[in-house]
């Protein structure tokens, strides 16, 4: 498996301003690693700030955040909260541009049935591919689906298909998604062109521009 780690910029729909997203990846003792904005993760310790968050506690996978004044409780995996007066209504996102890294992977963060993940653009791959560890972690119950032979680097594996209930990144929301869990354990979660090719997709040096078609 490939790996890396981007920043990537997340924007909607054209004249829309954005809220502040901020998702929970990680913690270690006193610290939060924060996801904000779609960026890098980065460790933050209670009374510190980071782009205008500040972390007021941290206790085992629960970090107290004040995020513009206001006081958010957030939990290792969940999905981001979104902080702002004016924010893109879920679902009308049109465009998400990412930034690739220095191996030229693009891997922003988004959402699996509302549930937050990292992802990874794989053209290749023809639908969204979990691992049976991060399946389980969102509470997909992909056992329910169908039975399919899937080619790996390892040789074949049988894995299971079915619809994930919506698959995000940044504001832009789709659908109805076909998935398939592999028995592996996986980084990431590949995000196939199950997904990708609901959006005409544009490269230009190091970034990829998905545009909503309809």
């Amino acid at each position: 498996m490939r790996r890396g780690l981007v920043a990537a910029v997340l924007s909607g729909a054209a004249g829309v301003a954005l809220a502040q997203s901020v998702a929970l990846t990680g913690v270690s003792g006193s610290k939060a690693l924060l996801v904000i904005d779609g960026g890098a993760p980065r460790f933050v310790a209670a009374g510190q700030s980071h782009q205008g968050v500040r972390v007021v506690s941290v206790q085992g996978e629960v970090a107290v955040l004040e995020i513009e004044g206001r006081r958010q409780t957030l939990r290792v995996g969940e999905a981001p909260v979104s902080q702002g007066s004016v924010a893109a209504p879920e679902g009308i996102g049109t465009r998400v541009v990412m930034t690739a890294d220095g191996r030229g992977h693009f891997m922003p963060q988004g959402q699996i049935n509302g549930r937050a993940v990292q992802f990874m653009v794989d053209t290749g791959a023809s639908q969204v591919i979990l691992g049976e560890a991060e399946a389980r972690r969102l509470g997909l119950a992909f056992e329910k689906g169908r039975r399919v032979q899937v080619s790996t680097a390892n040789g074949t594996v049988a894995g299971h298909q079915f619809q994930l209930d919506s698959v995000r990144v940044g504001d832009a929301q789709v659908y109805g998604v076909s998935a398939i869990v592999l028995p592996q354990s996986m980084p990431f979660v590949l995000l196939g062109n199950s997904f990708l090719t609901r959006f005409q997709m544009q490269r230009t040096n190091d970034q990829l521009t998905l545009e909503r078609r309809y």
